[in-house]
């Protein structure tokens, strides 16, 4: 029997992750309607480009605006008959938010609020949100698992994240609304975020600038390519749950070294160096204990040397180099 085919609202449609997850939701034949505010976070062009560029020759309704706009979020509700929800409109970045706090607050709690109102009312069948790994704080126990003690957050934003955690839990109990979130650990690949990492490496090493190593090189993460974030979060999206939280991460932890040792390969040029101490806000490790998001039959499939190699082909193509 063939799959009913849907019609999915993503909010921070030309985001990172939006735009890739909005391009294999329509590859497998499902509608798509996009909300993003294109806010000057980083340079908006890059989003202007993610829909212009990235889904070129795809057919979706876009609204520029933002989720805390009530009566747009109505009017979006209302005309266009939604099915289900991708919530991944927010302020991102662990440091911002140690600079703008109250931004965080309002834009990734109240916006939040928003939309699980909305989807309570317009009886949306399935609401998946993006959550994030940074909700385990300095935990030291590893790998994270949802099931450990996330209650004591270090940044604004981890603290926004696990906000909305809660807030869905209401919903999902109160009203019964199918809420599922995604912790997200360490997302990168093409289109990325340039305050991320590994765009900010692979730009200044091919300008010739120093690159900042913080905590001396110490860290470890599950570096996860955007397509298997895409998928798993398609994966949450089909199986409606009661009430979840699921990691979605790599499953093989990656030191940092390692991974500009992977950028230098793919640049034929050596970084230049400076090692830092740890930055506020900050862990030292993150990685997930992914077997949740494994039962449902997810499984993540690429490895750093061919992410990052996509990406730096992307950067040379994009930026032309």
């Amino acid at each position: 029997m063939p799959r009913k085919k849907i019609k999915v609202l993503i909010t921070g449609g030309a985001g990172f992750i939006g735009s890739n997850l909005a391009k294999k939701l329509m590859d497998r034949g499902d509608q798509v309607v996009i909300i993003d505010n294109l806010n000057d976070y980083y340079d908006p062009q890059l989003k202007k480009d993610r829909i212009k560029k990235l889904l070129k020759g795809y057919k979706f309704v876009f609204y520029k605006g933002d989720i805390r706009d009530e009566k747009l979020l109505e009017k979006i509700f209302k005309k266009e008959k939604i099915d289900k929800v991708v919530h991944l409109a927010a302020m991102a970045g662990v440091r911002n938010s140690l600079l703008n706090p109250l931004l965080y607050e309002d834009v990734n709690i109240k916006g939040t609020m928003n939309l699980l109102e909305k989807s309570v009312k317009y009886k949306i069948k399935n609401f998946v949100y993006a959550s994030s790994s940074s909700v385990y704080g300095n935990n030291t126990k590893q790998p994270f698992s949802e099931d450990d003690p996330v209650d004591t957050p270090i940044s604004p934003y981890a603290a926004t994240k696990k906000a909305t955690e809660l807030i869905a839990h209401v919903y999902s109990h109160i009203y019964g609304l199918p809420t599922t979130g995604l912790r997200y650990f360490t997302v990168y690949g093409p289109w990325g975020r340039p305050d991320m990492a590994l765009f900010l490496f692979v730009d200044a090493i091919v300008k010739g600038k120093t690159i900042k190593v913080f905590n001396y090189g110490k860290m470890t993460r599950n570096f996860t390519y955007v397509d298997d974030i895409s998928s798993g979060t398609i994966f949450a999206l089909d199986n409606p749950q009661k009430y979840a939280i699921m990691n979605i991460g790599g499953d093989k932890e990656e030191t940092l070294l390692r991974f500009i040792e992977v950028i230098e390969e793919n640049l034929g040029k050596k970084a230049k160096r400076k090692l830092m101490p740890m930055q506020p806000g900050d862990v030292p490790a993150t990685v997930a204990d992914i077997s949740r998001l494994r039962k449902l039959g997810w499984e993540p499939t690429t490895r750093i040397e061919e992410g990052i190699k996509n990406f730096v082909n992307w950067y040379k193509e994009y930026y032309k180099i």
